[in-house]
């Protein structure tokens, strides 16, 4: 009890009441004046570090997570939510409506590998990657078809410009995604899921955490193997 006491910073009488309830529930049990896990209380006590990773990941961006789709990300990466830890949230600046966060750019070019995913189109793709590209650093994109077909009507030079670095690949996503898009590289990871109202606000997470890069490439490797390579248009 004592132990109990200078931990948590209480006393006795806040902490008995707590105790019988635990008791009750078999998760701790009482030997002498002594207190341990039971072994139902030790599987419970393994998962709680994931859950409340879960819940401070969640309450970091709460207004961002709850009024978004999460329908696109795979079960086996909504159970790993913990791992998106200090994830900041990007707002687009209204008088750059139509252009890529800067800090999203110039973090682009500091990496050594590019992994990325859209499923809305963005001009300035045309122009960005083939200029990193340059400097040798691999690069593989998934595009939906919608966003392949626009590449193919309006910027169709460009595009086999693009296709041409042996450093690119270009994968179309068959399917409906339902997430607007994210780019995962060796230094961060940016996420933009949909709202699950129709206003999309182009609103952001990005995050440095390793684990996030890992839950990043994870979502990306899962998507690539449905994904069909391009290699012309």
């Amino acid at each position: 009890m004592a132990e109990i006491q200078e931990y948590l910073s209480s006393d006795p009488v806040s902490i008995l009441p707590q105790i019988k309830k635990l008791k009750e529930g078999n998760l701790i049990v009482q030997k002498g004046h002594t207190y341990e896990l039971s072994l139902m209380g030790i599987v419970i006590a393994d998962q709680m570090p994931h859950f409340l990773g879960t819940l401070e990941v969640l309450e970091e961006n709460f207004d961002y997570w709850t009024k978004r789709n999460l329908e696109g990300i795979p079960p086996f990466l909504r159970k790993r939510l913990f791992e998106l830890k200090n994830c900041k949230l990007i707002l687009p600046d209204m008088s750059h409506m139509f252009e890529l966060n800067p800090e999203f750019v110039e973090k682009l070019h500091l990496s050594k590998h590019i992994f990325g995913f859209a499923s809305y189109f963005h001009p300035s793709f045309t122009t960005l990657y083939p200029e990193i590209a340059e400097k040798g650093v691999e690069i593989s994109l998934i595009f939906t078809e919608p966003v392949l077909r626009r590449f193919e009507k309006d910027f169709r030079k460009e595009m086999r410009i693009f296709l041409s670095f042996e450093n690119i690949k270009v994968f179309i996503f068959p399917q409906d995604p339902k997430i607007a898009d994210f780019t995962v590289t060796d230094r961060f990871f940016l996420l933009t899921l949909f709202p699950k109202e129709k206003i999309f606000e182009h609103e952001s997470l990005l995050c440095s955490e390793p684990e996030a890069l890992k839950w990043g490439t994870d979502l990306f490797s899962y998507m690539l193997k449905e994904a069909i390579q391009v290699k012309d248009i």
